[in-house]
């Protein structure tokens, strides 16, 4: 077994153990024998038993369709369901309700915009700009959108330790630069990115602002006011809630001005045979039958993360992902992608140079610990990497110390393993 060193932790920034006996799913036994250490977060998140009650009260007792009906289930639901809004505007800073639409997750959001937005603002020779660390969800619709428009598309660089090259955007913003769409966070480097100055730079040469907040917005304290975004999206399912409902923040002017995305029930005001009216904001772009108790229970994750207090579980985060960084590092022959701990958030993606980052995974899960291989949905990313796949540990406000130490302990067992034969290990790491 690989001999390792043990930095220190700071054990008074981390959440209390405790924390853990709300979430049932952590407490199971994977192959027969393994207790299950679950470092897939940044895929997405487990449910506290706080979520799974209210969702589990709203099917039993308060269920029916929003908006439309007279009766008492469908009042007590539609009550539900609008205060789960209010409850994610206050979370994110945004002014007005009326600005918070519900979707199915990150990526129907960015879609939304990129169909309704774009489709009505981009033009021939307009410019779009990414990053060359975006999610595919925050790529290929505007990849998608400049084939339509026949609009350019433009990647802002990055280096080699993963942060973006700013300086770029002297160059890269011009009076044709319609949109500018970039990750908060990475979901593959961690990178934390200066979403405040992109903001603002992109304003000052007259382009809107997109932020694929999915890996912030259950983690960091976010106000898109202060950031100054125009639209905002994130999912659910990453911050403790069920899969099915996500955010778009858009300020009111501009989904005011945007033509209605998708055509059916709850999105209209009046309809004739040849045409209708749009209803009013949110309902707009809340086409037919919402995610109702998703959405309710949406509202209960974000009550348990104020409880707990996002500045804690950003502290308890970075003190693990800044604990996992120098253990890995340990690791003879381990690359870590990205920048060091300081500059990202609580996740950590590497690579051996054997096995493949499947078989790591695979043999991770055999000792019950569950983390992601892979491209990550960011395939030029690992391009301009040079690597074809890595494995990502992913951190939350449930995770521990010791799950850290088994992780570094696994990988370096199958480090060893891998390692050709009559090559030695370098002394002493």
């Amino acid at each position: 077994m690989l001999e390792l060193k043990s930095p220190t932790i700071d054990r008074s920034k981390l959440l209390p153990a405790s924390l853990r006996d709300d979430f049932p799913i952590l407490q199971q036994i994977v192959h027969d024998e393994h207790p299950l250490v679950f470092l897939d977060n940044a895929a997405s998140t487990q449910r506290p038993r706080q979520v799974i009650e209210v969702l589990r009260r709203v099917y039993e007792r308060d269920y029916a369709n929003v908006h439309r009906g007279i009766h008492t289930l469908s009042e007590r639901s539609t009550e539900q369901y609008e205060e789960a809004r209010e409850k994610v505007r206050a979370f994110i800073g945004a002014e007005k309700p009326t600005e918070i639409v519900f979707t199915s997750g990150t990526t129907a959001g960015i879609n939304l915009v990129a169909r309704s937005w774009g489709d009505a603002n981009v033009k021939a020779g307009d410019e779009i700009i990414v990053t060359t660390m975006e999610h595919h969800s925050n790529l290929v619709p505007w990849q998608q959108l400049a084939e339509r428009s026949g609009a350019v598309l433009k990647h802002i660089p990055i280096t080699d330790d993963g942060l973006l090259v700013l300086d770029t955007l002297d160059t890269l913003l011009t009076e044709r630069t319609k949109i500018v769409a970039v990750a908060s966070v990475s979901n593959v480097l961690g990178t934390i990115n200066p979403v405040t100055e992109i903001t603002r730079r992109a304003h000052a040469a007259g382009a809107v602002v997109l932020i694929d907040a999915a890996q912030s917005v259950p983690h960091l304290a976010t106000n898109v006011r202060e950031i100054g975004a125009d639209f905002l999206a994130f999912s659910g399912h990453k911050m403790l809630a069920p899969t099915g409902i996500g955010v778009l923040f858009g300020r009111e002017e501009l989904l005011d001005a945007m033509p209605a995305f998708l055509g059916g029930g709850s999105m209209i005001n009046r309809v004739w045979e040849d045409r209708f009216t749009p209803a009013e904001l949110p309902a707009k772009f809340e086409a037919g039958t919402p995610p109702i108790a998703p959405a309710i229970a949406l509202g209960a994750a974000i009550d348990y993360l104020k409880l707990i207090g996002l500045e804690n579980v950003q502290r308890h985060e970075h003190e693990l992902c800044r604990y996992a960084y120098e253990r890995l590092l340990e690791v003879d022959g381990l690359r870590i992608l990205g920048a060091p701990p300081d500059r990202r958030a609580g996740l950590v993606s590497f690579t051996l140079p054997e096995p493949h980052a499947h078989d790591i995974a695979q043999l991770l899960d055999e000792r019950g610990i569950a983390v992601r291989a892979g491209h990550h949905c960011t395939w030029p990313l690992h391009d301009r990497l040079k690597i074809a796949a890595s494995t990502r540990a992913s951190f939350y406000l449930y995770n521990t110390p010791a799950e850290v130490d088994l992780l570094v302990e696994v990988v370096g067992e199958i480090r060893e393993r891998f390692r050709p034969k009559g090559r030695k290990r370098r002394g002493g790491s």
